[in-house]
């Protein structure tokens, strides 16, 4: 979990800033941000040391209520802006604070990039299925048919899914939560900030004001034991109120089913075991309707883009060295180490 053994114990509250929250009431934001404090607070993350960085939407106003460094970029922009930081200083620990208007709309070029780059951030996606901030229009994860002042006789747009086009990107971690669920999305915050390279975690976010309950089929407390599959790895892909149901490949085909325990024969053997490395079984669970699969999906980590950029630098500077051995320092000597033209009267 990479903890700061060294640094003072500090509680959630020490993280808050002293700026007043405003959301509206009872929006999920809420929820996240106290998750978000919790894990901090529980890493003992080094307030000096922690940028968070954002674009534009509800979410956005996250770095101002956080006790660290922050940047409130413009729209979409925050993964170029989070680069920038991390390539700058690599100590840095940068989290990008995201909604799902503002990463996969215009942001989703730089979004795409940043996560095949592997560049070692944190990728919070608020996933509400609206435009909040301007009003209730529909966003790219809206459903088809979502009735908005965008599309009041109902969109047409497919909806985007935001952990598919993260794995479709190659990204090396990728994992989904519930706004409300605090005893699991703390953990899953501290498993993104541990993992070296890029992390994207989209959140189910409940926007109270515009798009209320759009989660409610599989978040409610009545429907959730049965609607919901919460994946670890090493352990079988079991679920339902009285742990009764399973996930196991349909015969002959690349696609997940729900399999009763003790029915038709089916037991424990016969039910999938996660394994958060394989890139075939995520992009599966992520493709079901019900349940809807939450926790860490994938992780297989690969070396960060700072590193790799840090990496060439060194060995384009030791080159540099090499071919300007025995002239005199300075640019004079760099401008003349590689190919050059002697220009005559």
């Amino acid at each position: 979990m990479n903890v700061n053994a060294h640094a003072p114990a500090l509680n959630a509250k020490d993280y808050a800033s002293d700026q007043e929250v405003r959301w509206c009431p009872g929006c999920g934001d809420y929820a996240i941000l106290k998750a978000v404090l919790r894990t901090l607070a529980d890493l003992r993350a080094d307030p000096a040391k922690t940028v968070f960085v954002s674009g534009i939407g509800c979410a956005s106003r996250f770095p101002y209520y956080v006790s660290t460094y922050g940047f409130h970029g413009i729209h979409g922009r925050a993964p170029a802006i989070a680069t920038g930081i991390k390539l700058a200083n690599p100590d840095l620990d940068v989290w990008i604070i995201s909604g799902d208007g503002d990463a996969l709309s215009i942001g989703g070029n730089h979004l795409i990039h940043l996560l095949r780059r592997n560049v070692d951030v944190q990728i919070l996606l608020f996933n509400n299925e609206i435009y909040g901030l301007t009003k209730g229009q529909y966003s790219p994860t809206s459903h088809r048919g979502t009735r908005s002042p965008s599309s009041p006789f109902g969109s047409l747009d497919p909806a985007l899914s935001p952990a598919a086009l993260a794995l479709g990107a190659r990204a090396r971690f990728v994992a989904r939560a519930v706004d409300t669920q605090q005893a699991h999305l703390p953990g899953i915050l501290a498993r993104a900030r541990s993992h070296k390279g890029a992390s994207f975690v989209e959140i189910f976010q409940n926007c109270i004001v515009y798009n209320d309950g759009v989660f409610a089929d599989f978040t409610d407390k009545a429907v959730a034991a049965e609607a919901q599959i919460h994946v670890e790895h090493g352990k079988p892909l079991i679920f339902g109120r009285n742990r009764d149901k399973g996930l196991r490949l349909k015969p002959g085909g690349l696609e997940l089913e729900v399999v009763e325990l003790g029915k038709d024969g089916v037991d424990e053997s016969g039910i999938l075991v996660h394994d958060e490395t394989n890139h075939t079984l995520a992009t599966l669970l992520v493709a079901m309707d019900k349940p809807v699969a939450l926790g860490v999906l994938y992780c297989d980590p690969a070396p960060s883009y700072e590193r790799a950029v840090s990496d060439r630098i060194a060995a384009a500077q030791a080159e540099v060295e090499t071919r300007t051995e025995g002239q005199p320092p300075g640019i004079n000597a760099l401008l003349r180490a590689g190919t050059t033209w002697t220009v005559t009267g």
